[in-house]
């Protein structure tokens, strides 16, 4: 993350919050097998522990955690325009790598929001799951950070959420398309940078 852009000094929590886990896919296969085709920076195994542990806390406090999980048909009638940038062919219907990472376990009483664009919004049932929490402060983690969370976060100003985007528990399709996308998200909302140590130590605060 670019010296300009830091995590908020404290994390500012209004109302009701809900951990929005978007896009971490790949089900059990390797990621140099996938046939996503989707440029990635590196990280995500790093990644990968912190978000986990955030998960499990968000469940001991009773913070409701909702998944997301981009879909699209084999024959690609809903990809719309996905494909005219750097991107080919991702999360296809059937494929193994476009079921959620395995470690991720949802919970029966947990949701699994499937997307056909890339804010987890759009076309979504999402903002009904969210109205049923009473949610005003969504934390989201996850990827790609310059499309998915980015897109997502925009949706979430455009319907008054507060959104706070774990820095150290998203990645980009580059270090400097995350870099911009954060400095685009902090642009929106001047308190939306925080650390996965910053939600957990709220959360501990409300155990």
């Amino acid at each position: 993350m670019t010296d300009t852009i830091t995590p908020a000094a404290e994390l500012d929590v209004v109302g009701n919050a809900v951990l929005v886990v978007i896009d971490i896919q790949g089900g059990t296969v390797p990621l140099a097998e996938s046939r996503t085709e989707i440029p990635h920076m590196e990280g995500r195994e790093g990644r990968a522990p912190r978000v986990k542990a955030l998960i499990a806390r968000c469940r001991e406090v009773g913070v409701p955690v909702v998944f997301i999980q981009e879909v699209h048909k084999p024959d690609l009638v809903d990809i719309g325009r996905e494909l005219d940038g750097a991107e080919g062919p991702h999360c296809i219907e059937g494929w193994a790598e476009t079921e959620l990472a395995p470690w991720l376990e949802p919970q029966p009483n947990e949701f699994v929001v499937r997307k056909r664009r890339y804010s987890a919004f759009f076309g979504t049932e999402l903002e009904i799951v969210l109205k049923a929490y009473k949610a005003e402060t969504l934390f989201l983690v996850g990827g790609l950070t310059d499309i998915c969370v980015h897109y997502t976060a925009v949706d979430a100003h455009q319907h008054d959420y507060r959104f706070r985007v774990l820095t150290d528990c998203v990645g980009g399709s580059s270090e400097r398309a995350h870099d911009a996308a954060l400095e685009a998200m902090h642009y929106l909302q001047r308190d939306s940078l925080v650390t996965a140590a910053q939600v957990v130590s709220w959360l501990d605060a409300r155990a």
